[in-house]
């Protein structure tokens, strides 16, 4: 086993203990620019990677009570359609060429990086002023504005693995501004099951999911999970994101 590989995942799984996201934007990219795997790969092994720690989430949200079905499904008749659009597109890509294929890959994980990146800026500035109504049931815009979310989402994790956690609650949080927090948290994770479990049995039809990769990451990523979760509680989140946020978007400047 490759020492290099489980020591990655022991730092992704730290981080994402840390902040409760950024496994796959950081994840996918490492791999990449490391030179472990080459970009189609590195997505499909993070794709199943994700599964796994997205189910042992969902569990604990579920006994907590803190998902939204309503949510859950809106973004499920985007999201789903949009992941096999974007399968269908790598498909097609791959008959064209392997290179056509990793090309279009780096090119959309570069842009979706970028744009979580700003995502997390701009959550980190607009949180400091905005004053949330106290009634949950307050929303804003019609239902069909969610599933458009998760449809550009699916699409977007399908290709890169990135976005099912970081870009969906930055949309959440603006279109059910009155929802607590982990009710939105709880909600998206559930979601990203089932967004990333479509995505990552798409990729192993394709061929793209190196196992043995993927064991290696996840000897490293349990420790890291459970040791950033441990000490999360002494680092403010008003550090902690913008740190994220600023590794995110070299990342996805180096790819671009």
């Amino acid at each position: 086993m490759d020492i290099k590989v489980s020591a990655l995942g022991l730092v992704v799984g730290f981080m994402v203990g840390m902040t409760g996201m950024g496994g796959g934007a950081l994840m996918t990219p490492a791999l990449i620019l490391l030179g472990i795997a080459r970009p189609s790969l590195a997505v499909g092994t993070d794709l199943v990677w994700n599964a796994l720690t997205k189910s042992v989430g969902s569990v604990v949200h579920i006994r907590q009570h803190t998902v939204d079905n309503r949510i859950v499904k809106r973004l499920a008749m985007g999201s789903i359609p949009g992941a096999l659009a974007g399968l269908g597109l790598l498909a097609i890509l791959r008959r064209a060429s392997v290179q056509h294929e990793d090309k279009v890959v780096v090119g959309v994980l570069g842009v979706a990086l970028v744009c979580v990146a700003l995502a997390l800026y701009a959550r980190a500035v607009v949180g400091r002023y905005l004053k949330l109504p106290t009634q949950e049931q307050v929303s804003r815009g019609p239902w069909w504005l969610t599933s458009l979310v998760g449809l550009v989402v699916g699409f977007l994790v399908s290709i890169t693995s990135v976005g099912s956690g970081t870009l969906i609650i930055a949309c959440l949080a603006f279109l059910y501004p009155a929802m607590p927090l982990k009710k939105l948290v709880g909600s998206d994770i559930f979601h990203a099951l089932f967004l990333v479990g479509v995505s990552a049995i798409g990729h192993a039809g394709l061929g793209t999911i190196n196992y043995k990769l993927l064991v290696g990451l996840l000897v490293g990523s349990v420790p890291g999970v459970w040791i950033g979760s441990k000490l999360s509680a002494r680092f403010p989140e008003k550090i902690l994101r913008p740190i994220l946020a600023t590794t995110l978007l070299y990342l996805g400047l180096r790819l671009l």
